[in-house]
């Protein structure tokens, strides 16, 4: 069984819905220079454009991608089982009208599906009594198998005070939270002139430092249960990890410039409360891809493709994870043994 679980949803009527299409395109918080528009391909079809600054575009939706139809047939020719849906980056700034349409239709394509698809909670993550009734709505009549958050809201990364009342929630419910990069960090400025600084570095830098602040914060300490899975290999982490929590020496020094004393505490974070998206894996390289498989564990991999950005990514992804070079227990669990633990999906025990 393979599960894709980095499957974009969008409504499936978005460029026909004024009510729907007016959420996407006027609560993008443009004093922030977040700018949404529509355009068109060169083939004609419409695309929702997201830019930051204006004139350099950082996501780009097209019509019909988004369909059911697109989805299981994407999914038949990959040979991917099971894909798990959410926002991708428009997240960060939805309000809670448009989100509960986005969720009602993703819970209509799951219905829709004959189980091949499953959702993630999509809403505000400010806390609220509205905003967690929809949490509530949509773990508990919805049947969606965890939530979503963006790893940045504006300015604030998630160990941020504001946060507390959503992340309590989480915590209390014990469903597992994707962290869903944002096309640029807080601060951008020197990224974004040229495109694949911009699309692909830009996510990857905001991500690792939403992880770094999520570890270093001690955020998990109050909040045990929560269990992030971060996109793009937490910001390419397991490179990281060992240089931002160095060990003691045996020489004395005379002036330690280090934290040497955060070893144990990160560590213990890594283990129990943070696991990682793949994200088109077949795009880092084979060895990089081992590396962190080495590095992270098996047991904390979870194979995504991030469709339908492109095409291609879905089916050459599942051709990769085949190709590793690591044992089949690994590759079972990072194809689908992995999410069934961590989403509870409910999958026949033949699967499992």
């Amino acid at each position: 069984m393979i599960i894709d679980i980095n499957m974009h949803h969008l409504p499936e009527d978005l460029f026909e819905n004024e009510e729907i299409l007016d959420g996407f395109l006027r609560s993008a918080p443009r004093g922030f220079g977040e700018i949404v528009r529509l355009g068109t391909t060169e083939s004609g079809k419409r695309q929702l454009i997201v830019e930051k600054p204006k004139g350099y575009q950082n996501l780009n939706n097209v019509e019909v991608d988004y369909s059911l139809e697109a989805k299981l047939k994407a999914m038949d020719e990959a040979g991917v089982d099971i894909a798990i849906m959410r926002v991708p980056v428009y997240q960060e700034w939805l309000d809670l009208e448009t989100c509960k349409i986005v969720n009602d239709n993703a819970a209509d394509l799951c219905r829709r599906s004959g189980g091949r698809l499953y959702a993630t909670a999509c809403l505000p993550p400010w806390g609220g009594k509205k905003n967690l009734y929809e949490l509530e709505r949509c773990i508990k009549e919805l049947g969606m198998v965890g939530v979503q958050v963006a790893c940045h809201y504006g300015q604030l990364y998630l160990d941020d005070e504001a946060f507390k009342p959503y992340l309590k929630a989480l915590n209390e419910m014990d469903v597992p939270v994707i962290v869903h990069h944002t096309p640029l960090p807080v601060h951008w400025q020197s990224l974004y002139e040229y495109k694949n600084l911009r699309r692909e570095l830009g996510r990857i830098i905001d991500q690792a430092t939403a992880l770094g602040r999520e570890l270093f914060s001690g955020m998990f300490d109050e909040f045990p249960n929560l269990r992030f899975i971060h996109t793009m290999f937490g910001g390419n982490w397991f490179a990281n990890q060992d240089l931002l929590i160095p060990k003691k020496g045996k020489k004395k020094e005379e002036i330690l410039r280090l934290d040497m004393n955060e070893g144990e505490r990160i560590t213990k974070y890594l283990k129990n409360n943070v696991f990682y998206d793949m994200t088109h894996p077949a795009s880092w390289g084979k060895e990089q891809v081992e590396c962190a498989i080495k590095v992270s564990g098996a047991d904390h991999l979870l194979f995504g493709t991030t469709f339908p950005v492109f095409y291609n990514w879905m089916s050459e992804g599942v051709k990769f994870i085949k190709s590793l070079d690591i044992t089949e227990e690994e590759r079972e669990l990072i194809k689908s043994k992995n999410a069934i633990r961590l989403f509870n999906l409910p999958v026949s025990e033949d699967a499992k």
